[in-house]
């Protein structure tokens, strides 16, 4: 195909006006490769990387198949994790809010599921959610699927590598033969294959090339030799670029606790994102780093998958990835959206092989560069420019992030300019606030009120 404007694609005229107002005209890649096969009712295999618009060509693929007069489930969206299929939703709201009375309902883990059911019997068209809660609705029977002509498996390799492949078996056995089957995958092994194979019908592969372009991102390799000099290594790279917002990837979950740890013993802001934290702490910990007001999140691979931040100044490889187009997908997270971005590997001695097999991959040498001197070592941390407040209170409160501004920023308050990002959840809130304005902005929202009534607030 080679029209790239929307308005080249045969779609609902609401659909139409409704990307024309969000300023969606052309396509990307991924949309131009896969919107019309999907509208034209084939099975999509779709290899992109987070961040290709492949929300927006399955959603629209979605919206346009849905009969909003038949009030039941027709479309299924699939996601590794809490993060993505809340992002998923967002963007699928937004996508269909020109169409009256269309109702997309998210159902996740590590939300308590009395509420959903409770949503679930007042019906939907469009169920966006992770395998482990959809299957949990299936086994109470708050939820049935045996109307789904749609179906959507998000980031599948993720799915995969999380230990979902008995959920989605489980799920599948409860969705119609007779559908159309979607699937994205950032990295396409074997597993994946597999699973196209079981569950989809002639399905059509495209692929979007996950290059990514060198101005906005620019790559440093650095051999360390031995691995007990990686630490070492990781700190100089920190102190030498002081980026605001590190993503440090690690390949085992236990090394993410151990790495943030060390960081902060050294005087970092750091922490890590891992499968054993419980909801809110995961919660909490990725809006203080979406905040800028922790510096360094260290994750894995599955950890960091469907994280929503903005503006990421630096990824850090602490080991090179076991395959490359892993690498591709985490370097991907910086220089977006026009800024720029660098992106630094570590390997050692006994990684040279990985190095290699990445420098093929990408049609380049790898060549080390030295490290910044010991010297470095010496120089004071940095501290991020933000500090969080949490306040008891959030959308069963009826609390709005005009709510919180207008309290910080009231008589004898804090500039305006002086307020970051702003979270709302169930039942709290979290406001970044600068450095220097943390003390009269955590008095000032400990002594005013808040739609009248007075909340709980405290610095983390």
């Amino acid at each position: 195909m080679t029209a790239t404007g929307f308005s080249s694609i045969a779609m609902q005229p609401e659909l139409q006006a409704n990307l024309a107002s969000l300023g969606y005209t052309a396509m990307t890649p991924i949309q131009a490769q896969a919107l019309p096969l999907i509208l034209n009712g084939k099975d999509v295999i779709g290899q992109a990387k987070t961040g290709s618009g492949k929300t927006a060509a399955f959603g629209l693929g979605l919206l346009q198949k849905l009969d909003v007069k038949a009030f039941r489930v027709q479309s299924l969206v699939l996601c590794p994790t809490r993060e993505l299929a809340d992002q998923v939703a967002r963007e699928l709201r937004r996508l269909a809010r020109a169409i009256h009375n269309i109702k997309i309902l998210n159902l996740c883990g590590g939300m308590p599921i009395g509420p959903q059911i409770g949503s679930l019997e007042h019906g939907a068209h469009v169920i966006v959610g992770t395998p482990g809660r959809i299957e949990d609705h299936l086994r109470k029977g708050t939820l049935r699927l045996e109307h789904v002509d749609l179906l959507v498996l998000d980031e599948a390799d993720r799915m995969l590598d999380m230990g979902f492949q008995q959920s989605l078996d489980a799920i599948l056995a409860h969705v119609p033969r007779q559908r159309q089957t979607l699937l994205f995958s950032a990295t396409y092994p074997d597993q994946i294959r597999s699973l196209s194979k079981r569950v989809m019908r002639q399905p059509v592969m495209v692929k979007v090339a996950s290059t990514h372009d060198s101005s906005s991102i620019s790559q440093h390799f650095y051999r360390i030799g031995l691995n007990k000099h990686r630490m070492a290594a990781l700190r100089l790279l920190l102190l030498k670029f002081r980026p605001g917002s590190t993503l440090v990837f690690c390949n085992t979950r236990r090394e993410t606790g151990e790495v943030a740890e060390e960081l902060r013993s050294h005087g970092l802001s750091a922490l890590a994102l891992h499968g054993d934290l419980d909801q809110r702490a995961r919660d909490e910990t990725l809006v203080r780093f979406a905040n800028k007001s922790i510096s360094v999140l260290v994750a894995t691979d599955v950890a960091a998958r469907g994280l929503d931040i903005d503006s990421l100044d630096a990824v850090i490889n602490y080991h090179i990835a076991r395959d490359p187009e892993v690498h591709l997908h985490r370097i991907g997270r910086t220089g977006r959206a026009g800024n720029k971005g660098f992106a630094c590997t570590l390997y050692s001695d006994n990684e040279t092989y990985r190095a290699e097999r990445l420098g093929e991959y990408l049609e380049r040498v790898i060549k080390p560069e030295t490290l910044p001197p010991f010297s470095v070592l010496e120089k004071p941390t940095f501290k991020p420019d933000m500090v969080t407040l949490q306040i008891d209170g959030g959308k069963k409160q009826k609390v709005r992030p005009g709510d919180i501004l207008g309290a910080l920023t009231g008589e004898n308050g804090v500039a305006g300019k002086q307020v970051g990002k702003i979270h709302i959840f169930d039942n709290c809130s979290y406001v970044a606030i600068n450095r220097d304005a943390a003390k009269p902005a955590l008095k000032k929202l400990t002594s005013g009120r808040l739609k009248g009534r007075s909340f709980r607030v405290r610095r983390i």
